[in-house]
């Protein structure tokens, strides 16, 4: 069997195929993660963008394939989440680029558009690094168009793409030391191979493993149900503003720490909202839910496996755009010379960045990367003549950047990487001062917080000199772990030493969810006796993952 064309119909089913196989090893992919927290989202970050990118391309019956590959590309832009997502949507942007105005393409095309994808991806980061999903995607481009130069079959240099990005990928950890001295291939590398496996099995007719999410569930109601009663009530009177649906697939070892219970899982998020379906197999789950703040309700999710297949939608905006409404007035009201939008998980922590002058809080962060398109709803419901972006994170960094460049309005990023960051650099901003000034002044005061956090290992590791047991406790300086230790107490004790100098004043102390006040007074206690000339601040940030979060200054 030969195939020497394709149209837009064989690289849809390319595109669901690779989307497909994404999602089946999500979980693989996660597990990849080089520091050894509770927090590997690179499979579910890059399931979550190539999903919006399928979605894109259900939604056409066209025959041509430029139409196809821009739809996908326009639903990654959007959907991208973290570093690997936004890195993903750009190869496929540029790969889109590289099949304009074609109905079908010879190999020669398609391996040129891979060619196109690589330098798109490349120039979209600012200092790439090689051992990457860059590196993946550059080599497989390569072999691509050397392939294509002699050989007509579509099947065959797809074959040869898989087996250079197969090679690449092996390669990874000879070129980024930290891959080798873990003991991983790069994740993001592993997914995109994922990815162009799922693309030579539509090619060659294979079909994949059945992913449990098309499972049938007939009490799941319609997403659109919400519709109905729209026209009777006004926007403000939407208590629970975000209609959510995800998936959780069933995993073992979290399911001997929380034996799943469906009606007990119902009550529970019964809490959260209304508008509530729990529906569950012996593979997974599925929720329906009205919530106001739908990280709350994925994070119970996540208890019992990994998340999969989520959506999430603002029905405030949605009642807007149906029947108009007092929303639709105030969107035409003038618009503020100000707003913050910043990223935090978490209820104490966004009342905390609210209190701070934050316009916006984004429901995200570790495990749950906002997309693009969050970040841009996000700035249009900031309604201002200027905005400042605070992620909060190194992996949402570049969706930031991404929504920044696609908004009308005036819009700077500053490159917060982490809570104690964030709030620094509110603690800087002026209203009186043009936003260059702002950006400025804001991105100086959070390069002169430490930051420390406090939270568990998933599996053994060694990394930086530090052999980590799984379940122990690990501290982390300024994204470095430089402790760990089987007590959580000891472990705090020795980040601390680490951290605090003798010229330091400040040390803010983010309370978590798991952290109960007798111990915060007990760690007050010791510091009180240990660092006479500190001041302690504590704020209680009820964040998932981290036990603590310190600030130093």
């Amino acid at each position: 069997m030969t195939l020497q064309k394709i149209n837009g119909k064989k690289l849809a089913q390319m595109i669901l195929s690779g989307a497909h196989n994404l999602s089946n090893n999500a979980k693989k992919i996660d597990a990849l993660n080089v520091f050894p927290v509770p927090d590997g989202d690179t499979g579910t970050n890059m399931n979550l963008t190539i999903t919006s990118g399928a979605n894109e391309v259900k939604k056409l019956t066209s025959d041509s394939v430029s139409e196809v590959a821009e739809a996908f590309a326009k639903g990654l832009l959007m959907g991208a989440r973290g570093n690997s997502g936004v890195i993903l949507s750009q190869i496929f942007r540029g790969f889109s680029k590289g099949l304009e105005k074609k109905e079908a393409v010879t190999t020669i095309e398609l391996a040129k558009a891979f060619e196109s994808g690589v330098s798109t991806a490349y120039n979209a980061v600012m200092k790439p690094v090689e051992g990457t999903i860059l590196t993946v995607a550059k080599d497989a481009g390569n072999q691509a168009v050397s392939v294509a130069e002699k050989e007509q079959d579509i099947i065959q240099l797809m074959e040869q793409i898989v087996a250079e990005a197969k090679a690449s990928l092996k390669r990874t950890p000879d070129l980024l030391p930290v891959l080798k001295e873990v003991g991983v291939v790069d994740s993001g590398g592993q997914g995109l191979l994922t990815i162009y496996e799922g693309f030579l099995a539509a090619l060659k007719g294979e079909e994949l493993p059945e992913d449990p999410s098309d499972i049938n569930m007939d009490e799941m109601i319609n997403a659109e149900h919400h519709k109905v009663t729209q026209d009777f009530m006004d926007t403000e009177d939407i208590e629970f503003g975000y209609c959510t649906e995800f998936m959780v697939k069933f995993e073992e070892d979290k399911l001997n720490e929380y034996p799943f219970d469906e009606e007990a899982f119902r009550n529970d998020l019964s809490e959260h909202g209304d508008s509530l379906l729990v529906v569950s197999d012996d593979e997974l789950v599925k929720v329906h839910i009205h919530a106001e703040y739908p990280g709350h309700c994925l994070t119970m999710g996540q208890r019992y496996g990994s998340l999969i297949n989520m959506k999430i939608e603002n029905m405030r905006e949605q009642h807007t755009a149906i029947v108009g409404s007092k929303e639709k007035k105030n969107m035409q009201k003038e618009k503020s010379e100000y707003a913050i939008v910043t990223v935090a998980m978490g209820k104490g922590l966004r009342d905390l960045l609210e209190s701070l002058g934050a316009s916006v809080v984004i429901e995200g962060g570790q495990t749950m990367n906002p997309s693009t398109q969050d970040i841009a709803n996000a700035i249009k419901q900031a309604n201002a003549k200027n905005v400042l972006i605070l992620p909060n994170n190194k992996n949402i960094l570049m969706a930031a950047d991404q929504a920044a460049e696609l908004a009308e309005e005036n819009v700077r990023v500053v490159p917060t990487k982490t809570i104690p960051q964030g709030i620094s650099a509110m603690l800087s901003f002026h209203p009186d001062a043009d936003i260059d000034s702002n950006q400025q002044a804001m991105d100086e005061a959070r390069k002169q917080v430490k930051t420390g956090q406090i939270t568990y290992a998933v599996r053994d590791t060694q990394i930086d000199g530090i052999t980590i047991e799984n379940g122990n406790f690990m501290g982390i300086a300024d994204g470095k772990i430089i402790a760990t230790d089987s007590d959580k107490m000891e472990t705090v004790k020795l980040l601390l030493n680490e951290m605090i100098s003798k010229d330091d004043e400040i040390l803010t102390i983010l309370q978590g969810e798991d952290v109960e006040d007798e111990e915060v007074n007990r760690l007050i206690k010791y510091i009180e006796e240990t660092y006479e000339d500190i001041e302690i601040e504590v704020h209680n940030g009820n964040q998932p993952i981290y036990s603590y979060i310190f600030s130093v200054e």
